[in-house]
């Protein structure tokens, strides 16, 4: 306490110095001003007695005191004054004795300290801003390379110093129009902030979720773009509006929308509105139609999102959107928003040198969210990622040969992620089967919302042996109806068709039969799988009101990044490690900004996870569906996997893992039109392309052909005919596993 007193006394003693030494410049200049009026007059007098006769009465001038400051703010004789002194408490400080202060100068002085040091970080925050006249003019980009690990170039982002500027006569006026109504719609009456719109957007963004960002005008982009960082803080934002309104009185609007134009970012190396429309086009942009304008117009917002190349339906969606307040704003008629409307994309392919597309593309994006797309695309940044192209080539190669081998069961596009379970890194990523030539190739699958199947079984199921159930326990496999509404009913049929009796957890999830995965999961509870679900890796199941007991049979969208996260999960024994496609990201003067660090976080039993594990590798419990020489079976290795197909053959994946390596394949139609329903789960499809790349990886890649070690918790016990089950320790005697279960198999 007696530390607090001394801080406490230092800093009222520091603010009343401050106010009295105020006071004291303040009313100095009047005192001196009076002392030198007084003495000029005595001065005077003395002359004049000296020139006139001494019978001349002596007379003097009366010069009012200059005390008006001191009057109004110190003067003593005030009641109004006298009542602001109060004595503060005496309180002992090592023996001594705090004298009584006056509140005045503790205010003043307060008040003066702020005022000074508000006026000195304005000037040093002035001093520090670029000047407006450099646009344009003082611009340095530098390409960002990316790598695969072993230092082969994917791709680089860059802009050309070469750029094209373009004069704003020369463009049709919808050709900015378009950048107006879609990003400042006030740019004409604004002095450069818009304090209504934008700066109210600005703050609510800042007070819900402690980022700055939004809400910036065209001038506002311009700055930021050409002269600041892309920092969110607020220092920034307020160096961002100061530079608006200056830049606002040194250029007319018609010239701050032309050097936008020619400075704005419009993805990959297209910066300007010029290259944009060569880049996107092949055209000049004077030469653009309305679509065309608004497609350019929406991409500086967000150019990885937005392109055309990579998201052509966010792009179209993006585009009608300009339309849409271009048509709000009067700058188009109705008729011509109609006739652009109706117009679809071209077929967008780019030219450029690109190896792994959709991997680069995805990278991209992963480095805007780490660093802001200027630094991504003029920071000159070197990075460093986890994709092996080798293993990229090959799995691309496998792709396209086994969907064309099945071509006739109306089975068009297919995606292949490859990762290494215990460290997070994509080492392929081939998100269709060709980026440049087939129809929506650019479309990236393993990023998109899919239906599962079977294959999200695995999850549902190491829920239950979380919660008591083991390998051993049998579930009844024979008809039943769950009731869902007065006028609604549930009853799920197997992939068969048929109902086989009790059978234990082990057989109902390797020959993936639905009745005993609907059934247990009305016994563990929708809500409980889902949180289970979120824990190992699936993030796009937000509204649990929207999932019912079909959920276990692939109900639920998932993205192939999700499944390749859980699965890893049961690869890692239980440990989550999310994906990161970036290895190492290296500044222009070779600092190092980002570095991948596999994080683990528990969240299963090591137990569950081997169990499941055991399940999915054995060939002989699954022989009742796929049979002994599937494609889920690799001569002379041991791996998990699981197929899954949705009802409609929509959708047919499978996924495979060892400690290695785990591989997930989705077949399909982008448009979600369904596949012939000759396709069989585990025969054709997705299984065949599973096997080649597991294969292929394995044998020519794997240092190690090992399997996952029996956790300390895993007990094991022999069972009906000897087999031998393993169980979480404490769980071994909660069922008798040498009692067969009774099959009855019925059509």
């Amino acid at each position: 306490m007696k530390l607090t007193y001394y801080i406490l006394f230092g800093l009222i003693n520091f603010f009343i110095l401050i106010g009295d030494v105020t006071r004291y410049i303040l009313v100095a200049p009047f005192k001196f001003l009076n002392f030198l009026g007084r003495y000029c007059v005595r001065a005077w007098q003395a002359i004049l007695r000296t020139i006139h006769s001494p019978k001349l009465p002596n007379f003097s001038i009366k010069v009012p005191h200059f005390r008006f400051a001191s009057f109004l703010i110190f003067t003593k004789k005030k009641k109004t004054f006298t009542k602001l002194k109060k004595k503060i408490v005496r309180r002992s400080i090592a023996g001594e004795q705090i004298p009584f202060l006056k509140l005045r100068f503790f205010l003043i002085g307060f008040l003066t300290a702020g005022i000074l040091t508000m006026f000195y970080q304005s000037y040093l925050l002035v001093k520090s801003l670029p000047s407006p006249r450099s646009i344009g003019k003082v611009n340095y980009p530098l390409s960002t390379h990316i790598y695969d690990r072993n230092g082969k170039i994917l791709y680089e982002f860059y802009r050309d110093q070469n750029r094209t500027p373009v004069k704003l006569k020369e463009l049709k006026p919808y050709v900015y129009q378009a950048s107006i109504a879609i990003e400042d719609k006030d740019f004409f009456t604004h002095n450069g902030v818009s304090p209504i719109g934008g700066i109210a957007r600005a703050f609510k963004e800042f007070v819900l979720t402690k980022q700055v960002q939004g809400g910036s005008t065209i001038t506002q982009q311009l700055v930021k773009t050409a002269l600041l960082s892309p920092d969110r803080t607020i220092e920034r934002k307020i160096k961002e509006m100061i530079l608006a309104l200056w830049t606002e009185r040194l250029y007319g609007k018609d010239k701050i929308l032309e050097m936008y134009l020619n400075q704005v970012a419009y993805g990959g190396s297209a910066y300007g509105i010029e290259e944009a429309s060569k880049a996107y086009f092949g055209k000049s942009a004077k030469d653009l139609k309305l679509s065309e304008a608004a497609l350019l117009a929406g991409l500086p917002q967000a150019p990885s999102i937005y392109s055309p190349f990579s998201n052509p339906k966010f792009a179209f969606e993006r585009r009608n959107e300009v339309l849409k307040k271009m048509l709000e704003q009067s700058y188009i008629t109705k008729e011509q928003y109609n006739a652009a409307e109706q117009e679809s994309l071209p077929n967008f392919s780019s030219t450029t040198s690109i190896h792994a597309p959709h991997f680069v593309f995805y990278v991209k994006g992963e480095l805007e969210k780490k660093f802001g797309i200027r630094t991504v695309e003029e920071g000159g940044l070197r990075v460093n990622t986890s994709l092996d192209l080798s293993i990229q080539d090959e799995v691309q190669n496998i792709l396209q040969e086994e969907i064309a081998k099945v071509a006739g069961l109306n089975v068009t596009n297919g995606a292949v992620i490859v990762t290494r379970p215990s460290t997070g890194e994509i080492i392929a990523m081939v998100g269709s089967i060709d980026y440049f030539n087939s129809p929506n190739g650019a479309f990236n699958v393993t990023t998109a919302l899919r239906q599962p199947g079977s294959s999200i079984k695995p999850l549902m199921y190491s829920l239950a042996l979380e919660k008591g159930m083991t390998a051993a326990t049998t579930i009844d496999d024979s008809p039943v109806v769950f009731r869902i509404s007065d006028t609604e009913s549930y009853s799920p049929v197997n992939y068969d068709g048929r109902f086989h009796g009790r059978v234990t957890l082990r057989s109902a999830l390797a020959n993936s039969y639905n009745i005993p995965a609907v059934k247990t999961l009305n016994q563990l509870g929708v809500n409980s799988f889902i949180e289970h679900a979120r824990q190992l890796g699936i993030s796009t199941w937000i509204d649990s009101s929207q999932y019912g007991l079909s959920l276990t049979l692939g109900g639920g969208e998932v993205t192939m990044l999700d499944m390749a996260r859980s699965y890893g999960t049961f690869a890692n024994l239980g440990y989550r490690v999310d994906l990161d496609p970036i290895n190492s990201v290296l500044s222009l003067d070779s600092d190092k900004l980002y570095e991948h660090e596999p994080k683990k976080r528990p969240v299963l039993s090591s137990a569950s996870a081997y169990v499941i594990t055991d399940i999915l590798s054995d060939n002989v419990a699954r022989q009742s569906a796929f049979g002994p020489n599937s494609q889920l079976e690799i001569p002379g290795y041991k791996v998990a996997v699981k197929t899954g197909t949705t009802d409609s053959k929509k959708d047919n994946w499978t996924i495979g893992y060892t400690p290695e390596f785990l591989v997930s394949v989705w077949v399909g139609n982008n448009n979600n039109s369904p596949m012939n329903p000759a396709l069989a789960s585990g025969v054709t499809g997705a299984a065949p392309i599973w096997n080649r790349v597991m294969s292929m990886l394995l044998k020519n890649y794997s240092t190690q052909n090992t399997w996952f070690n029996k956790p300390e918790s895993v007990v094991s016990k022999p069972c009906i005919g000897g087999k031998v089950e393993y169980f979480m320790a404490g769980t071994e005697n909660s069922v008798n596993c040498r009692i067969p279960a009774s099959p009855t198999p019925t059509p």
